[in-house]
């Protein structure tokens, strides 16, 4: 019999163990691929009885106007723009909002505070009682839109005074706007149709418009009007 042969079952058995530890570490790259690709847990942007996740824009506390009852944020009258503490950038973020009659208000997103209004460099979600308001007239203005740029279709919202819920999933250039279960816009941020309505809208002048990767959450507080909304909530993707 050969060395070799008598070599051959050590030669088998290395074979084996490096297969083994192959193995293990392909499966440990994928767990840890996967566990990267699976979005954060939840965190509640509301308490019962504190908004203490917000402040108001290029200010430090809630500003007057704003107050939280079981839950619920609310405002009655024209006060200032309120934002998250936190900045975000690939996100998923949920929330419940009803409006007064004629009512309304704008969801905003990834927002910078380098100018005097937030909405100078993040995009709207509008909030908007469709049937009373006057940008309810205009599809690119109404309730869900990415306002201005991308219309939401008719008949989601839900009358004034009745809770709507919405969910905007962010992450990299693609955006997605919810409204009450129905995806009402699907977007590229960045893209040469976006660009071509940015172009073609109020915003071409406002240079860092929609530019920013990383930003605020913000709830518009400018306009006249009862706001209220609850079940705030986001999560990392």
């Amino acid at each position: 019999m050969s060395r070799f042969a008598h070599r051959w079952p050590l030669f088998v058995a290395l074979a084996f163990s490096v297969a083994i530890v192959s193995c293990k570490s392909a499966s440990k790259g994928g767990t840890a691929a996967a566990a990267a690709s699976k979005p954060g847990a939840w965190h509640s942007l509301l308490t019962a009885t504190s908004a203490d996740a917000w402040r108001g824009y290029k200010m430090t506390t809630l500003p007057p106007g704003w107050s939280i009852t079981n839950g619920e944020l609310s405002k009655t009258k024209t006060t200032e723009d309120i934002i998250t503490k936190e900045e975000f950038s690939d996100f998923e973020f949920e929330m419940d909002w009803k409006l007064a009659k004629g009512g309304n208000s704008g969801l905003f997103y990834r927002g910078s505070e380098e100018f005097e209004r937030v909405y100078w460099s993040a995009v709207e979600y509008q909030l908007l009682d469709d049937g009373n308001a006057p940008d309810g007239r205009n599809r690119l203005t109404s309730a869900a839109s990415a306002y201005g740029l991308y219309a939401a279709p008719v008949g989601i919202v839900k009358p004034f005074g009745e809770w709507n819920s919405t969910r905007i999933v962010v992450k990299g250039a693609h955006v997605e706007h919810w409204l009450n279960g129905v995806k009402v816009v699907d977007m590229e941020l960045w893209s040469p149709d976006w660009e071509a309505k940015v172009a073609a809208s109020k915003f071409k002048t406002w240079t860092k418009y929609g530019r920013a990767k990383t930003g605020h959450i913000a709830i518009q507080g400018d306009h006249n009007g009862e706001l209220t909304l609850r079940n705030m909530r986001v999560r990392a993707l």
